[in-house]
């Protein structure tokens, strides 16, 4: 199956908070969007590996995934190593996208900027044909990106262009409740955390709200990219103002 826009997160959850609005603008404008996340989430504060999942699996109905995959990584102690940079590049190969989106540089999480590099490096090295990986016992064939773009999360980074998402906000917020256990939650059975108290949904929403007026919209997403980002015509601009 080959896809448009392979996203990738560390954790389930995470591209909710940093892409979910543009995956869902993506499926409603006809693309075919894939989710992979690199671990279970398993050192999770609250809630399970078994609630996780189910969380994630709700979520991604409300965007609209053609597909969700977990590589079960270990959270908060996987390598940037052979081993998982092959598993990246597999996925990477077999939905063949021509946009990669993944975590920050760097965040507040230091699994966000490590799985970062672990997935912008895996989509370079994709493309070189002497790498090989085997899929369902069949050697997959080399695929590069056209790119990559790494969405911001919690910590404040300047974005080199935002995504309008003023008319699929709500619907990201749902998806970004779909996990009861991590977010919004007055549950005194586990502990509180610096994401799960209805405070900290407001400065998701705060965050949109701010880009968003950086470009004269509602809401926006912003988005880092470490290549250069070219056009052949002014129209693209004017047809965005207009």
């Amino acid at each position: 199956m080959k896809v448009d826009i392979l996203a990738f997160g560390v954790h389930p959850d995470d591209v909710e908070l940093g892409c979910a609005g543009t995956l869902i603008a993506s499926v409603a404008a006809g693309k075919k969007v894939v989710v992979v996340d690199l671990t279970r989430g398993e050192l999770g504060t609250r809630g399970s590996v078994e609630t996780r999942k189910t969380e994630a699996a709700a979520a991604a109905a409300v965007m609209g995934l053609a597909a969700r995959e977990n590589l079960e990584m270990a959270d908060g102690f996987f390598s940037h190593d052979e081993s998982n940079v092959k598993k990246i590049i597999a996925v990477i190969r077999k939905y063949k996208p021509e946009i990669v989106l993944c975590n920050a540089p760097e965040d507040r999480h230091p699994d966000h900027g490590r799985s970062s590099k672990l997935v912008s490096d895996a989509a370079f090295l994709a493309g070189l044909r002497k790498i090989d990986t085997t899929l369902d016992d069949e050697a997959q064939k080399a695929w590069r990106p056209s790119y990559v773009f790494h969405y911001i999360q919690d910590r404040y980074l300047k974005p080199d262009f935002v995504f309008d998402i003023s008319d699929y906000h709500e619907q990201k917020i749902q998806a970004i409740l779909c996990y009861a256990t991590q977010f919004n939650s007055t549950d005194a059975s586990e502990p509180q955390t610096y994401i799960s108290t209805p405070d900290f949904l407001d400065s998701v929403k705060a965050r949109a709200l701010m880009l968003g007026k950086r470009i004269g919209v509602k809401y926006a997403e912003g988005y880092i990219s470490h290549k250069m980002i070219g056009v052949k015509s002014f129209d693209a601009f004017i047809q965005e103002i207009t």
